[in-house]
């Protein structure tokens, strides 16, 4: 494990409530949309239709690619929104997008997925909350982890990166958890992030055995995907409010992207 101090301590966060509202989401995604419609290389493509009770609907989906991106780039899929009643990890990666549209440098060369609202069912169709985070991709009946993995087989991603709130229980810091497919050792000599990329904020590192099965997420179908990725999740501390917690994920994330965009640059001169 490993701690680092904030620089400045997190605000409280008002009452969960306060992330309820669909209004300022849809208009955050409709800005993002409207956004990939202009440039370049942010493209918004959502996925589906999808069915709920014989209702429809779609999951929100943005692409990036980086200057230089190639069909041989390294792909990144981004999670978030996996329960709708808190918005801040589906704004906090909507807010990467952007970023990454105002300087995409950051992004060179790689192939970036976005996938902001998980729980599409459950803002837009009124779906009960499901725990989709804990969900095993394999054998789910939710509807979007179906389209998940369907995009999963098709794209063939190297990595996986998941935002989430921590349990409200938890401690007032941030947790990285690191994982890789079963069987495949852990990479002592290079590390995917470290308290460089999470400065200032106070974070726990922690990496699972490669040789325990995960019983979540999309590494649960890892052997049946063109290449066996990587996963990384991001938790963030249920405490905290919505600008201070949209401001980690930004900043931690960022210069995520910008390591791994190094570590492919370095690859390809082997």
């Amino acid at each position: 494990m490993s701690f680092f101090s904030h620089s400045v301590a997190p605000a409280s966060a008002p009452p969960f409530d306060a992330y309820l509202p669909v209004d300022a989401f849809h208009s955050h995604l409709s800005e993002v949309y409207a956004l990939s419609a202009q440039h370049g290389q942010v493209f918004g493509s959502p996925a589906g239709p999808f069915y709920f009770q014989t209702r429809v609907a779609y999951l929100p989906r943005f692409a990036f690619f980086g200057p230089d991106a190639s069909d041989a780039s390294w792909r990144l899929a981004f999670l978030a929104g996996f329960d709708h009643r808190d918005l801040r990890a589906s704004h906090a990666l909507l807010d990467l997008v952007e970023k990454l549209a105002r300087d995409s440098e950051e992004g060179h060369g790689l192939n970036l997925a976005f996938f902001p609202l998980v729980d599409a069912a459950g803002l837009f169709l009124g779906a009960p909350s499901r725990a989709l985070q804990e969900t095993h991709w394999g054998w789910s009946h939710a509807p979007e982890i179906n389209l998940l993995e369907q995009d999963a087989r098709l794209h063939g991603y190297h990595g996986f990166i998941r935002i989430e709130t921590a349990p409200a229980a938890g401690d007032d810091i941030v947790t990285v958890r690191i994982r890789e497919p079963l069987g495949v050792p852990p990479s002592p000599d290079v590390e995917l992030i470290s308290s460089e990329e999470t400065e200032p904020f106070l974070v726990r590192f922690e990496r699972e055995s490669p040789g325990v099965k995960v019983a979540d997420g999309p590494l649960t179908i890892a052997d049946d995907l063109p290449v066996q990725p990587f996963e990384l999740t991001l938790r963030i501390p249920d405490t905290w409010s919505d600008d201070y917690y949209r401001a980690a994920v930004s900043a931690i994330l960022t210069r995520f992207i910008v390591r791994y965009r190094a570590f492919q640059a370095y690859g390809q001169h082997l």
